[in-house]
């Protein structure tokens, strides 16, 4: 069985002292813990704060982003130590965002993934096709081809440390969400890619979560889909209670 993972992306928001109430909200309604994984990924000026905060509690720290190199002279950019260094065991990689404001592309994505991997950090590899993509009904061959892409040169045991996210990009932050049967189509796509590549027994293991206007309304019926194993939260991450119940879903 695979233990659905619940991330939050809290994007370019909350100070210092709005992260630190946010996870204490967080941390209260979680009580002993949770039947998923819990991440929250801050600002990488709340990292530090909130990494203290979270330590030895069921949530999980996370990073937006991460350059592939381990240091230089690169402003602007972090490091994977650096990350590891604030207590992230996650970082999100080749976010929608990420390609359409930063240039990320899919080699860029694969040399952060690796470095990920090879500092102990668990990336989140994002995927995900645009509405002229989806209505050209180039969707799956766009998406297949990201995490092939993305997952160049990785192992079947590095696959264990992978968290793959598919988020329309159509959806994200527009309220619009993909139906629970697209989403499930495009994960099994996405898992039947994942066999080609590395082998049914493998597959089988990797978390493929959604993410693209994630609530707390339509979080059950998404989770009760067989190939969809968490979700990449963004805006609903931001309020504790909305995140809670996306946590507890049913």
């Amino acid at each position: 069985m695979r233990t659905p993972i619940i991330a939050g992306n809290w994007k370019m928001y909350k100070t210092l002292g709005e992260a630190r109430e946010l996870v204490a909200g967080l941390l209260a309604g979680l009580g002993e813990g949770a039947a998923c994984e819990v991440v929250v990924c801050p600002p990488y000026t709340a990292l530090a704060s909130v990494g203290e905060q979270v330590a030895n509690t069921p949530i999980s720290l996370g990073a937006q982003d991460v350059f592939f190199e381990a240091q230089g002279a690169f402003t602007g950019a972090i490091a994977p130590q650096m990350l590891c260094d604030v207590g992230c065991r996650y970082v999100i990689v080749g976010h929608s965002e990420r390609r359409q404001y930063f240039g990320d592309t899919d080699a860029t994505v694969n040399r952060k993934l690796h470095a990920a991997l090879a500092n102990g950090l668990r990336p989140i590899m994002c995927v995900g096709e645009s509405k002229p993509q989806r209505d050209a009904g180039e969707a799956e061959a766009i998406v297949t081809a990201q995490v092939r892409a993305g997952l160049a040169d990785v192992t079947a045991a590095q696959m264990a440390e992978v968290v793959i996210a598919y988020e329309p990009i159509w959806a994200i932050g527009t309220g619009d969400t993909a139906t629970s049967a697209d989403a499930q189509a495009m994960h099994a796509a996405i898992r039947a890619t994942l066999v080609e590549i590395f082998g049914a027994e493998t597959a089988q293991t990797v978390r493929i979560q959604y993410g693209g206007s994630v609530k707390p309304d339509n979080v059950d019926e998404l989770m009760a889909q067989p190939d969809i194993d968490g979700a990449l939260v963004g805006g609903a991450a931001l309020k504790a209670d909305s995140f809670l119940r996306i946590i507890q879903f049913q």
